[in-house]
């Protein structure tokens, strides 16, 4: 089965709902893509791009809503792992379909202003469950860093957790996208600038090699991760610590989610707020951080950055 097969053969143009995130990459040149993971509710489709998010979710209702992903108006077509397909020139070639995107959602909305006592209020109930790297050095190094607003510590203990554990996304970067993601949303609604500049520094850092140290899948979430984005069950339980709606069936619902993740990322969610608190009241930051590249940018590298305890 090649592209250039596939591109003779008639296809069954179908209509889905794509998260803003996949946008860059449907609306370049088309590109050669394949088929990196079946599952009954969603395929995952390696493109063969610079862009991010270089691995697309193609997938049904039943399955969770990824930051980069596109839901199908119709049934999964039958496609096996290495299966080639196409990604760009606005539609994505799957098997016997040609799917093109006719309605977007934000991954990645913004929460309004929080005050940071209801922010407080919410912590003692952020409770992980049983995360994949409970007691490990490393998530205890990366809480201690962020929340004291030791940049050496947090950037060090970053780059040791990236890929770490097993699995399509590993506890490690799990916890990272949780953390990031908080730090990016309940800082830019508390006020906490600090927090805010704490994530570009962290993002710039575990997306700067993470194609090369973590899987694919877990690699491109990372990326949307960095710009704040998520699924719908992590965006819940940020809406539940700010209030916005009940944070105890969003915390149930997030933990759910995989054999470790959702706890995995609950568990960085807590370090990202409990951060926030921390830096709630914290000066202006002392120096500039990098430059968070958009999802059309490669990364700056992380190992070039000058940082200080």
């Amino acid at each position: 089965m090649t592209v250039g097969i596939h591109a003779r053969r008639p296809r069954t143009p179908v209509t889905g709902a794509a998260s803003a995130a996949v946008r860059p990459v449907l609306a370049a040149p088309r590109s050669p893509a394949r088929v990196l993971a079946v599952f009954p509710a969603g395929v995952y489709l390696e493109v063969r791009t610079e862009l991010e998010p270089s691995v697309l979710a193609v997938i049904t209702g039943a399955a969770t809503r990824l930051p980069n992903s596109v839901l199908l108006a119709a049934e999964l077509p039958r496609v096996t792992v290495g299966d080639e397909a196409a990604v760009g020139d606005g539609a994505i070639e799957l098997g016997r379909l040609s799917v093109r995107a006719r309605r977007w959602w934000d991954p990645a909305p913004p929460l309004g202003r929080v005050d940071p006592v209801r922010l407080r209020q919410a912590a003692p109930r952020l409770t992980p469950g049983e995360p994949g790297l409970a007691g490990n050095d490393a998530i205890e190094l990366l809480a201690a860093g962020c929340a004291s607003g030791r940049l050496l510590g947090a950037v060090t203990a970053a780059e040791r957790l990236v890929g770490l554990g097993p699995g399509l996304t590993p506890s490690g970067d799990d916890v990272l996208a949780g953390l990031l993601v908080t730090l990016r949303h309940l800082g830019a609604a508390a006020g906490a600038e600090r927090a805010v500049w704490l994530a570009d520094w962290l993002a710039a850092t575990v997306t700067y090699d993470a194609r090369t140290r973590t899987t694919p899948i877990s690699a491109t979430l990372l990326h949307c991760a960095a710009r704040g984005e998520a699924s719908p069950e992590v965006i819940a339980v940020l809406r539940g610590i700010a209030g916005r709606q009940e944070l105890e069936p969003a915390r149930r619902q997030l933990r759910r989610l995989g054999h470790t993740s959702g706890s995995d990322l609950l568990q960085g969610i807590s370090i990202g707020l409990d951060t926030v608190l921390a830096m709630a009241e914290a000066p202006s930051p002392p120096q500039s951080p990098p430059h968070v590249p958009a999802m059309t940018e490669a990364p700056a590298p992380a190992r070039a950055l000058s940082v200080t305890g």
